[in-house]
C-alpha cells in the first residue's frame, strides 16, 4: 500500500497438530513451543510414514523434480519461502517452487482448495473464515505472522505532539483511532486493547482507513489521534517525527495474536505428503536462518537482508536493521488457541455465516512431522 510516498510492506500476505486422537498440548509464552492438538481426520499419512529420513535425520531429495505453486505478493511475511529459495533449501530436496500473484484472496483461496496453487498466506479476517464456511476447502499449516514481544511490527502509534496528554491506553477514551479493517486481525487487536484499558467501543471513535500510508498523512495532518501501525511505516513516523511507539502489543496485551497463517490445499497436504513435507523443512530452515539474524543476532545478516530486499517492496538495507520485523515460528506452530478466539468474536459481530471445523481447519502435522525429523530450533 502506499501514501504520501511511503511504501508498506503487505501484510496479505491473510493450527493445530492432527495426530493422536484426544491428545492436548499446552505450552509457556515461548511461541516456538505453543500449539494444540486435535485428532487425525483429514487423511494426512500415508503408507504408515512421515517420509524417509536419511542416517543424518534428514529427509532424503524426491526422486523427482516436483513444482509447488505459492502464491506470495512479496510481504515480509514470506521470508521462509524466499529464504528457502535463495539459500537453495528447496533445491536440496528436489522441489522448485514458483510464484504467483493474485489480485485477491476472493481469487486465491478457491484456486488453493482446487490444488491450482498449493500453498499461500492468509490473513485472519471474517472474511477469510466465510470462505471456509462456505465450502471453501483449505487448511491453516503453519505460522506465518505475529508479534514478537516487545518489539511488535503491528502495534499501536500515537501523535508525537500527544505523548505528555496520552500516556495510558485507557487516555484514548473520547480520542479518534484509525484501524485498517474491521471484522478482521486488526479489529480484533484494537478488541483487545479496550479490554485492557477498560474501554468499551463506545467510549472511542473507531476510525475505518484501510491505507497504512493514509495513517501516517493522517496524522502528520493532526485528524487522528493514534493508530494501529505497522512496518516498515511504523518505523519511518517515528524517525520523521511524525508519530511515537505507543506501547507493545505482544508485551501488553496479546502477547499470542496469530496474525497471519500459512495455507496449504487438502490435495497437497493430503495426497503429495512427501512433497509437502519436503517443502515444509525447507520452509522452516529458512525461517531459521531468519531468525539467526533478527531474533539472535547471529548468522549471516547481509546475505539475509539482501534477500528481503530482493523480495520485498521494503528495499533500504539500512532500515532493515532498524525495523521490528515480522514474527515467524522457527518450528511453525501458530498460536492456535488465539485463532479459535478470532474466529469467536467475528462470529459474535456477525461477521461470519455458517459455521467453520476448526478441528479440520487447522492443520500442523507437517510441522510437528518434520520437527520430528529436523528436530527444534531453540
Amino acid at each position: 500500500m502506499k501514501g504520501k510516498g511511503f511504501t508498506l510492506i503487505g501484510i496479505f500476505i491473510l493450527l493445530v497438530m492432527l495426530a493422536l486422537a484426544g491428545c492436548a498440548n499446552q505450552s509457556n509464552d515461548d511461541p516456538q513451543k505453543d500449539q494444540g492438538t486435535t485428532d487425525q481426520t483429514n487423511g494426512n499419512e500415508q503408507d504408515g510414514s512421515a517420509g524417509e529420513a536419511g542416517a543424518d535425520g534428514t529427509l532424503e531429495p524426491l526422486d523427482e523434480t516436483a513444482t509447488v505453486k505459492i502464491a506470495e505478493d512479496g510481504s515480509a511475511s514470506g521470508a521462509g519461502f524466499y529464504i528457502a529459495k535463495e539459500r537453495g533449501y528447496f533445491k536440496e530436496y528436489n522441489v522448485n517452487v514458483e510464484f504467483v500473484k493474485f489480485g485477491n484472496s476472493d481469487q486465491m483461496l478457491p484456486a488453493l482448495a482446487a490444488g491450482k496453487i498449493d500453498v499461500a498466506g492468509g490473513i485472519s479476517s471474517a472474511s477469510f473464515f466465510n470462505s471456509i464456511a462456505q465450502g471453501i476447502d483449505v487448511r491453516m499449516i503453519a505460522d506465518k505472522g505475529h508479534n514478537i514481544k516487545g518489539k511488535s511490527y503491528f502495534s499501536f502509534v500515537l501523535r508525537e505532539d500527544l505523548q505528555d496528554e496520552i500516556t495510558d491506553y485507557s487516555d484514548l477514551k473520547g480520542k479518534k483511532v484509525a484501524i485498517s479493517t474491521k471484522n478482521a486481525v486488526d479489529d480484533y487487536i484494537f478488541q483487545r486493547m479496550l479490554e485492557h484499558a477498560g474501554l468499551t467501543r463506545d467510549d472511542v471513535q473507531f476510525t475505518l482507513m484501510s491505507n497504512f500510508g493514509n495513517m501516517l498523512a493522517a496524522m502528520a495532518n493532526k485528524q487522528i489521534h493514534a493508530a494501529l501501525q505497522i512496518e516498515p511505516l511504523l518505523t519511518k513516523g517515528i524517525e520523521s517525527g511524525v508519530h511515537v511507539k505507543f506501547g507493545d502489543v505482544a508485551a501488553d496485551f496479546a502477547p499470542k495474536a496469530q496474525i497471519a497463517m500459512v495455507l496449504g490445499s487438502p490435495k497437497f497436504v493430503g495426497e503429495n505428503r512427501e512433497v509437502a513435507l519436503r517443502f515444509m523443512a525447507a520452509y522452516l530452515k529458512g525461517i531459521r536462518d531468519y531468525n539467526d539474524v533478527f531474533v539472535k543476532g547471529e548468522g549471516d545478516e547481509e546475505e539475509i537482508i539482501k534477500i528481503m530486499t530482493q523480495h520485498t517492496a521494503l528495499k533500504d538495507p539500512e532500515l532493515w536493521k532498524k525495523v521490528s520485523v515480522t514474527g515467524l515460528n522457527p518450528n511453525g506452530r501458530m498460536f492456535v488457541e488465539d485463532i479459535k478466539r478470532q474466529y469467536k468474536m467475528y462470529k459474535e459481530n456477525g461477521g461470519i455465516q455458517g459455521e467453520v471445523d476448526l478441528e479440520k481447519a487447522v492443520d500442523m502435522s507437517l510441522v510437528e512431522d518434520v520437527v520430528g525429523i529436523i528436530g527444534e530450533y531453540k
